[in-house]
Order: structure tokens, then C-alpha cells, then sequence
């Protein structure tokens, strides 16, 4: 599942890749980490993940690469089962908001575990996600979750995968608290939810 984050107030304000790994010495996402706006906020954390590693470093397909991998699907011929892009997914659905290809950015792959060989190349991990895995993902702030559940640009499958996923949206109550595992995950989180709790205590204000 791939994902963009925004600011919903203010969508100028976007998820940083490089922000998130760098300010928590991580090269993949699981239970705890934060990831960071490019204010240096939070803007959704990770309180639970039973699958142990998702991916911010491995990028999204696009249609060039899903017809170079799987051949030509196409719209115009199979109608609702062509074989869909990561990219065009992103592009679709930013616009609903205002958005353009323009405000995309490095995105997370959930789900999905990529790793750094010795000589530098990514390589993916085949069966990763087990059927049943779960990450609650905890908005901090008025968040634009963007998804597509379209292939990995690095699945070596030799057909378009299809698999289901399943969403579910509930209030879970404010986190960030003293006790917080996102907020105690590394040092620098402390500090991204003073930034966060700042924004808030200025819309307030306004």
C-alpha cells in the first residue's frame, strides 16, 4: 500500500522522507516511528505494527514500468481490470484536492521490505506481508492520507499482483503523551511533538 501525507489545513506542508529516516536513525518504518513533515512535525506516527518493516525508500511504479513488467493492459481494452500505476493512482487522486504531479514526493510502501545489498543495490523481499498483517497508523494532525495499492516497483512478480487490503478509520484519542512509544521511539520525537502541539496552539490562537 503506497501512501502520501499532508497537512489537510495547509497542504503545502507534506510527509519528508529524508526528515523522517534521518532525525531517527532508521532506514524503514515499524511500531514507533513518527513520520515528519518537512516542518518538522508529526504528522502520523506508528503505535502498533505486527509486520515489522515498511518501505520509504523504494518509490512508486509508474505506467512505463507496470507495461514494460506485465505488457499492455490498458484502459481503452479491459476497462475497470486494467493493470493500474502507483504514479497515475497518486495523480488521480491529489487532484480530488487541488493537487497536482507536482506535489508528489517520496512516498511509503507499507507492506512492502526493501533492503540495501553491499553494493548499494535495493533488493526486495518476496512474501514479506503475511495475509492478516496490520499497522495502525495515528493522524497527529489533520492529516490527507493519499493510497494505492497498486505492485511495488520492485515486486519481481511475473504477473500483476492483486491482493485485498483492508481500511479501517476510528477515533483512537490524542497520543504524544509521557508514555507515548512514538514519542519516546528516539529523542528527536520529542521535539516533533512540541513542534506539532505548537501548530495547533497557534490555529488556536487565531
Amino acid at each position: 500500500v503506497s501512501a502520501l501525507f499532508y497537512n489537510q489545513e495547509e497542504k503545502s506542508e507534506r510527509y519528508n522522507m529524508a526528515d523522517t529516516l534521518k532525525a531517527q536513525h532508521i532506514a524503514h518504518l515499524t511500531t514507533g516511528a513518527a513520520l515528519y513533515s518537512d516542518m518538522g512535525r508529526i504528522l502520523v506516527s506508528i503505535p502498533y505494527d505486527d509486520c515489522g518493516w515498511h518501505d520509504p525508500i523504494g518509490g512508486v511504479s509508474d505506467a512505463a514500468l507496470v507495461r514494460e513488467k506485465y505488457g499492455p493492459h490498458d484502459y481503452q481494452e479491459f476497462r475497470n481490470d486494467y493493470n493500474r500505476n502507483g504514479y497515475d493512482s497518486f495523480v488521480v487522486q491529489l487532484g480530488r484536492w487541488g493537487l497536482t504531479k507536482r506535489d508528489i514526493v517520496p512516498n511509503v510502501n507499507f507492506f512492502s521490505k526493501v533492503v540495501v545489498d553491499a553494493s548499494g543495490a535495493l533488493q526486495f523481499a518476496a512474501n514479506h506481508s503475511r495475509p492478516g498483517a496490520a499497522v495502525d497508523l495515528r493522524a497527529e494532525m489533520h492529516a490527507l492520507v493519499i493510497l494505492n495499492s497498486c505492485p511495488h516497483p520492485l515486486d519481481p512478480a511475473p504477473v500483476y499482483p492483486i491482493k485485498p487490503v483492508r481500511l479501517t478509520v476510528w477515533k483512537s484519542g490524542p497520543g504524544g503523551g509521557p508514555e507515548d512509544p512514538c514519542r519516546n521511539f528516539r529523542p528527536e520525537n520529542e521535539r516533533g511533538y512540541r513542534n506539532t502541539l505548537a501548530w495547533f496552539a497557534g490555529r488556536s490562537a487565531e
